[in-house]
């Protein structure tokens, strides 16, 4: 089974306000497979920090699915997305609700995915990607 490493991030200037995801994926010796920073528009800091981690897997089912089943490990600077991802939170927010749901069907088709926090200056590429997405918006 493949490993996997995925570095995600959201950033919102304003909360809500203009938005980006991020995510940085890598094989098991450091090797960047892709990255990518996307803009969303107008929504909320968590809302980008949620979608970072859907738009890796999607990204990871569509155009990398030779290397699935793989072993998976998430790591982000939102401790809410890891404790709610992980199932140590509940979700209140029907607006994450329905993202957490998506990213839950997208594990099933990835294989074993775990998340682990990791503090905001440990996630600096990912961070760099979400903020790029955002200048050039403007």
């Amino acid at each position: 089974m493949s490993k996997l490493i995925i570095n995600t991030d959201g950033a919102a200037r304003g909360n809500p306000g203009p938005a980006a995801s991020s995510f940085i994926v890598r094989d098991s010796s450091g090797q960047i497979i892709v990255q990518e920073g996307v803009v969303l528009g107008e929504t909320t800091n968590n809302v980008a920090e949620y979608t970072a981690v859907k738009l890796a897997f999607n990204k990871i089912v569509q155009e990398f699915s030779g290397l699935l089943p793989a072993d998976v490990e998430v790591l982000s600077d939102s401790k809410l997305v890891v404790e709610q991802l992980s199932g140590n939170f509940k979700i209140k927010n029907p607006n994450l609700k329905i993202i957490f749901d998506e990213v839950k069907l997208l594990e099933e088709k990835i294989g074993d995915v775990i998340y682990r926090y990791i503090p905001r200056g440990e996630n600096s590429q990912a961070d760099l990607l979400a903020n790029i997405a955002l200048d050039e918006q403007f």
